[in-house]
């Protein structure tokens, strides 16, 4: 797998293919969609409607959005966040990791979250942080799988839904 970071071109767009790309994830995903809230209809996610939820995590400055790529294709996304809002929390955040429905379990979810825990270790981060929308039992069974510990229950800040915050040391 390769990662590329993310960037927009000097007018602030995507370019046009990987947007298709990026879109095809996203609608790939419409059971998480459809739980989340994020896009008015998770049956039509429409480019326009990705290029805006990545310009809003590309103007972030803590914010890093990371593409994964197999056999030239993208096959996920990772949004991190080297620094919560909230100053008495001293982790990163992983805002997002989502693969193609149809490449999961291929172990690309695995290994995205493992490289991206790896730059945090290697920037001498003592633990990462997500937050599991309630309802998202395949998702709290992946990140679990991988280690994480529930370590509170809370709304997440964004959109005031009800989530599971996890947490890996990185020894």
């Amino acid at each position: 797998m390769i990662l590329e970071p993310l960037t927009s071109g000097e007018d602030g767009a995507l370019p046009g293919e990987l947007l298709t790309e990026l879109t095809a994830l996203y609608a790939s995903n419409r059971v998480f969609h459809a739980l989340s809230g994020d896009f008015p209809d998770p049956d039509d996610i429409r480019p326009e409607q990705v290029a805006a939820a990545l310009a809003d995590e590309l103007a972030e400055p803590e914010a890093r959005v990371l593409v994964a790529r197999s056999e030239g294709r993208v096959v996920g996304i990772g949004i991190t966040l080297d620094r919560h809002p909230d100053p008495a929390d001293p982790d990163p955040w992983i805002g997002l990791l989502m693969v193609d429905a149809g490449q999961q379990r291929r172990g690309f979810g695995s290994e995205l979250a493992g490289r991206i825990e790896e730059r945090f270790r290697a920037d001498g981060r003592t633990g990462v942080r997500l937050a599991v929308l309630a309802g998202n039992d395949a998702g709290l069974a992946f990140w679990s799988g991988l280690g994480y510990e529930t370590i509170d229950h809370r709304n997440d800040l964004e959109a005031n839904r009800p989530c599971a915050v996890l947490r890996k040391p990185l020894l």
